[in-house]
């Protein structure tokens, strides 16, 4: 890799911008496609399917063999709601590779001890989010059926590029908090980008298997868009 080269995928790392470098290995020419680009790109199947699994390797195309390097930023998760769902679903987030963060301005329910090992904020959402930064390898979930902390949340996350949007609630309590969203100002499109009720439809009983459902239709959303 040439010091140019290294320099842009470096620079890509910090800034999290997915990114993968291509590599003929009949010549050894190398190039570097980001993945807002990849759309567009000769290889757009092979980088798509790259970039969404996590996977690098040979690949053959027309014009012979490639190695893509995929440069994925880690996955991250914010959740909204210093909830009993959040504590059964935090461990298995971090087992899938998320670094996680808890918001919540109630400090009773954000604590250390009932959240210990990751990043925890007993803040406003609408005021820690825009520090944390919400990108297209960031998933979203409101949980503590408050609007005054999720919806504020949703409006941020429903207008930034993660990947998932999920929220708790009844399908009534989704048809009220639609219309909350509306009212500030959220379109029709990016309203329909929220999971809610959230979590696959399998029967959920209690928090540990109502966090597996989220945890399958969050990776669904990752994997399969």
């Amino acid at each position: 890799m040439t010091p140019d080269l290294l320099r842009q995928v470096l620079e890509a790392k910090e800034a999290r911008r997915p990114v993968a470098v291509v590599t003929d290995l009949a010549t050894g020419a190398q190039r570097m496609v980001a993945r807002s680009d990849a759309g567009g790109d000769p290889l757009a199947g092979i980088l798509d399917a790259a970039f969404r699994f996590d996977k690098s390797g040979v690949e053959r195309t027309g014009q012979g063999e490639v190695f893509v390097t995929v440069h994925n930023p880690p996955l991250r998760l914010v959740i909204t709601g210093a909830v009993l769902i959040a504590q059964a679903l935090i461990p298995m987030a971090k087992a899938a590779g998320y670094d996680v963060w808890v918001v919540d301005p109630r400090g009773a329910f954000a604590t250390g001890a009932r959240f210990p090992d990751i990043q925890l904020h007993a803040q406003w959402p609408d005021e820690i989010i825009p520090q944390i930064g919400l990108d297209a390898r960031t998933a979203f979930m409101a949980l503590t059926h408050d609007p005054k902390i999720d919806d504020p949340a949703l409006a941020l996350a429903l207008t930034s590029e993660v990947f998932y949007v999920g929220a708790l609630g009844s399908r009534k309590t989704q048809a009220s908090r639609v219309e909350r969203l509306k009212a500030r100002g959220l379109d029709e499109a990016a309203l329909a980008r929220i999971h809610g009720p959230i979590g696959l439809s399998i029967g959920a009983v209690g928090a540990a298997e109502i966090a597996i459902s989220i945890m399958a239709e969050m990776t669904r959303s990752l994997r399969l868009g």
